[in-house]
């Protein structure tokens, strides 16, 4: 069942109606040049940091169209703006190579933004950038147009060893489930040995080992405590519109 890097695996997902938003567009306005030139020199406010971009990719080692996707995603995994995770998924494993990384909870957080979305697709490699937008495939271009297109719409969380802390902010129609996410920023250079990518080594870069739900934030300022991390891993959390929806915002302790 061998695919050529370009071709993409499907699987059939449950459909619900959900639309994806689409980005919005800011009219500009411009003083005329003669008040301009009488007009004292304003100070320039300083701009405030753009919040970080979760970025998660579904894919699997036992899938011939995924190496691609998964260099894009080492590629950008150092980049200030954006939080790069990499979900392995169980079910190409009967293909003939078992991914000891693949998960059932990654696998079933891949089937949830399938159901509440427009496209209820499910694919290797598959993209899905704040959760509310998916490119499918290898497609570096239509991701950094989903990564320039997503908005934060809660405080950022301020990550640290031992716990996380969210401002208050406006409170959401429904409580934010607030996730932690524990991954691995070294390269893991796995060499596979059967299946689709037999015979070649694939390097992975962040890598998520832990997936928890710490508890939900309705608006109000919040602190949620966990044990320190071990192992070289890394924490990113994430507040999340329920099962499958819409990241409201994201932050890591690399930042």
């Amino acid at each position: 069942m061998s695919r050529s890097p370009s071709s993409i695996r499907r699987l059939a997902a449950i459909a619900l109606p959900l639309g994806l938003a689409g980005a919005a567009l800011a009219a500009g306005h411009f003083a005329s040049n003669t008040a301009m030139a009488n007009a004292p020199a304003a100070p320039r406010a300083a701009a405030a940091p753009a919040a970080p971009v979760l970025v998660e990719l579904y894919q699997s080692e036992g899938c011939s169209s995924c190496p691609p996707a998964e260099a894009y995603l080492n590629s950008i995994a150092g980049r200030a703006n954006v939080i790069p995770l990499a979900f392995e998924v169980t079910y190409w494993d009967y293909l003939g190579w078992k991914d000891k990384f693949a998960s059932p909870a990654y696998t079933q957080r891949q089937r949830d933004f399938a159901a509440r979305s427009a496209s209820h697709e499910v694919a290797t490699p598959q993209f899905w950038i704040n959760g509310s937008q998916t490119v499918v495939g290898a497609n570096p271009r239509g991701v950094e147009a989903a990564i320039a297109a997503a908005r934060s719409t809660a405080p950022v969380p301020s990550v640290g060893a031992d716990g996380v802390t969210i401002g208050k902010g406006a409170a959401p129609a429904r409580p934010a489930d607030v996730w932690l996410v524990r991954y691995d920023p070294r390269t893991i250079d796995v060499p596979i040995k059967a299946g689709e990518n037999g015979g070649r080594t694939l390097p992975h870069k962040n890598l998520v080992r832990e997936l928890t739900k710490l508890g939900t934030w309705n608006g109000s300022a919040a602190r949620f405590a966990y044990a320190p991390a071990t192992g070289g891993l890394r924490n990113a959390v994430f507040l999340q519109d329920g099962r499958g929806g819409a990241v409201l915002s994201a932050g890591s302790d690399a930042r």
